[in-house]
């Protein structure tokens, strides 16, 4: 049966006029979906029941069955989502203030391979759907009972993998029939896929692009970053400058700090000679522990340098606030662990 959010307006228009409905019935199911966030067609109160019923027999709702969810001091919180064949994803839910921020998954798993990343040992079960997206975002609104004031695609799997569900969901984030997110709010996290890069600067939202460097070594980001060792740094470069004349926005370059390996002076050199005289920001990230991975962070005062560095030459860089570190926080954890337990 199809889920009723995958369906086009107009095939709702369609499937409305089959069951000689008037069209402004499709606004009305529009809106329990996309901002009510209904999970039963009982829900849509303002519907006849012969319509309900009607919609039933032909469309589910989908949905998500939360399998576990941890509570940080800080106020985050992390979810394990169950969908309708059985996936498992992770979502984040952030608060600060009046503020409430959304981790997402775009993949269930990751097929990518970076090696400090505990989503991609477990490898790719499948994508997700835009309404499997933003499904995510209702579950934290929901739970916290507060508007998500931004979205950041940096959860699960490989967004650019998952191209044209990943921007059906962030253009419904941003409607106002949706959940009327500025576009400079939401974000998609790339490990670096130089086509979709340059599509997405074609797009004309103003989306806010995050790339996945982790090294400006090539040597050292194909050990890290397997999955993207056929673009080289080179071209990454090129396609970013090309992003950059093309928007006009300042991406942001996703750094993590790990111990030994990308954080030597080397590795300091190449970073600042990657990003002098572009316009990009560095968000240098203290590394999550994983069990049983050889990777380790680096020191707070490493990553105080490397932001000192960067700002000597006039590249904007600053230091990421870990947020959940008391509860499973790196991406994959918790799915992780309720799969030991289970063993």
């Amino acid at each position: 049966m199809q889920d009723l959010h995958d369906i086009s307006h107009g095939e709702l228009l369609a499937a409305l006029e089959e069951l000689g409905q008037p069209k402004f019935r499709a606004k009305q199911i529009e809106e329990w979906l996309w901002e009510k966030g209904a999970t039963s067609f009982d829900e849509m109160s303002n519907l006849p029941k012969t319509l309900r019923a009607a919609l039933a027999e032909r469309f589910s709702l989908g949905g998500m069955e939360q399998l576990a969810r941890q509570e940080s001091e800080d106020g985050s919180r992390k979810y394990l989502l169950k969908l309708a064949d059985g996936a498992a994803i992770e979502c984040v839910g952030m608060p600060t203030g009046a503020r409430l921020a959304v981790c997402a998954s775009t993949q269930a798993g990751c097929g990518m391979g970076c090696a400090f990343c505990a989503t991609g040992a477990a490898g790719l079960t499948r994508s997700l759907t835009a309404s499997e997206i933003y499904g995510q975002v209702m579950h934290v609104r929901d739970d916290f009972g507060s508007r998500v004031t931004s979205v950041v695609l940096m959860g699960q799997g490989e967004p650019f993998a998952n191209y044209d569900a990943t921007l059906g969901a962030l253009r419904r984030l941003n409607s106002p029939d949706g959940l009327g997110i500025g576009a400079r709010h939401l974000t998609v996290s790339t490990c670096g896929i130089i086509p979709q890069i340059l599509r997405f600067a074609k797009e004309p939202e103003q989306f806010t692009l995050a790339v996945s460097l982790h090294s400006a070594v090539q040597r050292t980001r194909n050990l890290l970053m397997p999955g993207v060792k056929r673009w080289s740094l080179l071209n990454l470069y090129e396609a970013m400058g090309t992003y950059v004349d093309l928007t006009g926005r300042r991406p942001t370059y996703e750094y993590a700090l790990i111990r030994g390996i990308n954080d030597t002076d080397e590795e300091l050199a190449s970073l600042v000679d990657f990003c002098r005289g572009t316009l990009a920001h560095v968000n240098i990230i203290q590394l999550n522990e994983v069990p049983g991975s050889k990777f380790q962070p680096s020191s707070e005062a490493r990553a105080g340098e490397f932001v000192r560095r960067l700002g000597q030459v006039g590249v904007e860089a600053t230091v990421r606030v870990s947020r959940g570190a008391d509860i499973d926080a790196a991406c994959g954890q918790l799915r992780q662990r309720m799969e030991r337990k289970r063993g």
